[in-house]
């Protein structure tokens, strides 16, 4: 599937000038890094390309600054990701410019080097194409290993693709192995596990996955819309029943695609939204009406374990309960580990994605039993709704 796409086996980079988009968009406390998982995503593709001789030049954003602000700047990222790879890495106060330039011109091949956020110049998210030209001044090739800024078309994730010779970097070129595994070209039955809070976030997803996958589970607080549009009183749970439409129309869009909506059967619930609240389990005629549902029941659970069973691939976004809250995360921890089981045995592709859904398996202990799992957030969500993403676009074998 990669060779759709330009990757760094089709490269010599010895003595170029490569700059490479990466994401270092990492949660900072009192300047420093505290989830340096996303730095590590990257050291692949920065100490492989140093090894070869080039001149690594990186290109990122972090945060959302108007204009120039000392709280946005990437100098202790570019510290932290320093200790993260065992190599030093320069840094230069602008992303253009003289200070860019003159940081380029001083190194040797091998050398890394951070330039400033991208962002401090509205230019940048503009993919304005005055700024672009200056940023492919400094390299001779553009690799962009950014899939989480893949949805973006800006100057640095998209721009550049159009000025310099365009390659995928490691991370890029796994994320987009494990995605066709999953979606463009997985092995059947494919089954999806689509959680979270509300219906309204996830329509275009809804819509893309009954056309595409084999059984679809709904799980979390968008499950009581759809049990609302079915008629089911679901108290004072968390419910856009101005939505029971729109999940009418994506049931019956599943039913004409041959997809199996898997919804609760039973629910976990309780009457106060907080940890260890006495909980109990009820099925779905007899929810009481001051009660909130904050997890799937025991009989959904097994449910969900079936379905697994029955596929081959598995695409999760999003818990099937409250996850936060104990007791309200057995569901989704359940799931996780029966889908983990699964996978080490060898009978399931299992690719995941979104912030929740990382943090839940994490939560779970099993992240590192998946097959794949991305931490892109809205590009994972895009490509899971369908459209194509401008920085993948760009990579294409013309």
């Amino acid at each position: 599937m990669t060779k759709s796409f330009r990757t760094l086996d089709d490269v010599d980079v010895k003595g170029k000038r490569v700059l490479l988009r990466v994401d270092l968009n990492v949660p900072m406390d009192s300047g420093k890094v505290t989830d340096a998982t996303r730095l590590e995503r990257v050291a692949p593709t920065i100490t492989e390309l140093s090894g070869k001789g080039a001149k690594v030049i990186l290109l990122a954003h972090f945060g959302r600054p108007k204009g120039r602000d000392d709280k946005n700047s990437l100098k202790p990222v570019a510290a932290a990701l320093a200790e993260v790879i065992k190599k030093p890495v320069g840094f230069a106060e602008d992303c253009v410019g003289e200070p860019a330039a003159k940081a380029i011109a001083a190194m040797a091949d091998g050398d890394i080097l951070c330039l400033e956020n991208t962002r401090f110049h509205p230019e940048e998210e503009k993919n304005d194409p005055a700024f672009v030209e200056k940023l492919a001044e400094l390299g001779d090739i553009w690799v962009n290993d950014a899939f989480s800024a893949a949805h973006r078309a800006h100057a640095t994730t998209e721009g550049l693709g159009h000025k310099l010779p365009a390659y995928a970097g490691r991370t890029m070129q796994a994320e987009l192995v494990a995605l066709n595994k999953a979606l463009e070209a997985p092995v059947k039955p494919v089954i999806a596990i689509v959680g979270g809070a509300k219906v309204s976030s996830k329509i275009d997803l809804l819509e893309n996955l009954v056309t595409k996958v084999q059984a679809l589970v709904i799980g979390g607080g968008m499950a009581n819309t759809f049990l609302h549009a079915q008629g089911v009183k679901v108290g004072k749970s968390l419910c856009e029943k101005d939505l029971a439409e729109t999940a009418l129309r994506i049931m019956n869009k599943a039913e004409a695609a041959n997809c199996a909506i898997i919804l609760p059967v039973d629910a976990t619930v309780a009457y106060h939204f907080e940890a260890n609240a006495p909980s109990f389990a009820y099925g779905l005629d007899a929810i009481p009406p001051d009660s909130m549902i904050l997890d799937v029941g025991p009989r959904s659970i097994e449910r969900i374990h079936a379905a697994i069973d029955d596929a081959a691939t598995l695409v999760w976004n999003g818990p099937v309960g409250a996850f936060e809250l104990t007791p309200f995360d057995k569901g989704t921890v359940e799931a996780a580990k029966h889908a983990a089981k699964r996978t080490k045995a060898g009978k399931l592709v299992s690719v995941a994605g979104g912030g929740d859904t990382v943090a839940a398996l994490n939560h779970a202990g099993v992240a590192d039993d998946f097959t794949y799992i991305s931490t892109a957030g809205g590009a994972f969500l895009e490509w899971m709704e369908g459209k194509p993403l401008p920085g993948v676009e760009v990579l294409r074998v013309k």
